[in-house]
């Protein structure tokens, strides 16, 4: 009777050990370590993340992989700034932390709420790939935001000089809503009435007779960059989707934005304003550049 007790007691004890002490196991999420760099010499204890989670190494070690050498020990997922867990499926996977670390000027518009509202308009956004490319993909659509907008400071094009010159008259469609209407807007600054026709088309938005939603609608303002991110090659060959997941690199994605403007020495200052934005922006998210990062 006494063994039975003495067994009860500590079965008890050990699922009370489990409540206690599981909630403290998943409270907190790691700040992601320095992003793993093949070409460094790690030494025992050397610290690196990789794919949104931080690892250990045991003794010396370079150019192997984390989580396919046991030379890493697995430190388990970071990258959400202290707070709550990593994304599941379905889930956008910056966090709102995150989000507020890459933008802490922005303009109230420019909400998170409405860039997480426009993600089911693209599923394939952030969504192809292994973890290190969608978050690759993440980091390089807010890195060009950033560049576009000034940090998301501007929800409209600054200088007003250049609204009148936005609206193709030879179009067939015109220019319903006036012909200094069409000037950029939104997170990668749509433009021209071609373009607010053809986003709109593709949204289910009149935006050709109402282009103002793009600065009165926070969730169809990103709606709209990421129509012009996922489906479309601009002044380049490619989407910017398709830059980044199909390995092209972040340089691809500038060309397709702005093309010669910037590229091929167009203006190798700005070029590199967007590559080190996108650099610090992978840092963040616990992820790697990639190659052909300028264009």
């Amino acid at each position: 009777m006494i063994r039975r007790l003495l067994s009860q007691l500590t079965a008890i004890g050990v699922i009370a050990a489990v409540l206690v002490t599981l909630p403290t196991a998943v409270a907190q999420a790691a700040s992601c370590a320095g992003v793993w760099n093949p070409d460094t010499v790690y030494t025992g204890g050397g610290q690196a993340s990789y794919e949104g989670r931080n690892y250990t190494a045991q003794w010396w070690t370079q150019n192997e992989r984390p989580g396919t050498s046991d030379v890493w020990a697995d430190q388990g997922p970071c990258g959400t700034d202290g707070g709550g867990e990593q994304p599941g499926p379905g889930d956008f996977l910056v966090s709102e932390a995150q989000f507020d670390q890459m933008f802490p000027n922005r303009n109230p518009f420019c909400t998170y709420g409405g860039l997480v509202d426009a993600l089911s308009s693209y599923p394939g956004f952030t969504n192809t790939g292994s973890v290190e490319v969608q978050r690759r993909e993440a980091a390089a659509f807010l890195a060009n935001v950033s560049h576009e907008t000034g940090g998301l400071v501007y929800i409209r094009e600054i200088n007003e000089d250049n609204y009148p010159h936005y609206c193709d008259w030879s179009q067939p469609f015109g220019c319903p809503a006036g012909q200094d209407a069409y000037y950029g807007k939104g997170p990668i600054q749509l433009s021209w009435n071609y373009n607010y026709k053809a986003a709109g088309d593709a949204l289910g938005v009149d935006l050709l007779n109402n282009p103002y939603l793009v600065e009165q609608d926070s969730a169809i303002a990103w709606r709209t960059g990421l129509w012009f991110w996922n489906t479309q090659s601009g002044a380049g060959t490619m989407s910017g989707h398709t830059a980044i997941v199909d390995g092209h690199g972040f340089g691809e994605t500038i060309r397709s934005i702005n093309g010669s403007i910037e590229c091929n020495g167009g203006n190798p200052g700005q070029v590199q304003s967007r590559v080190d934005t996108f650099t610090q922006f992978t840092q963040i998210l616990g992820t790697t550049t990639g190659s052909n990062l300028s264009c």
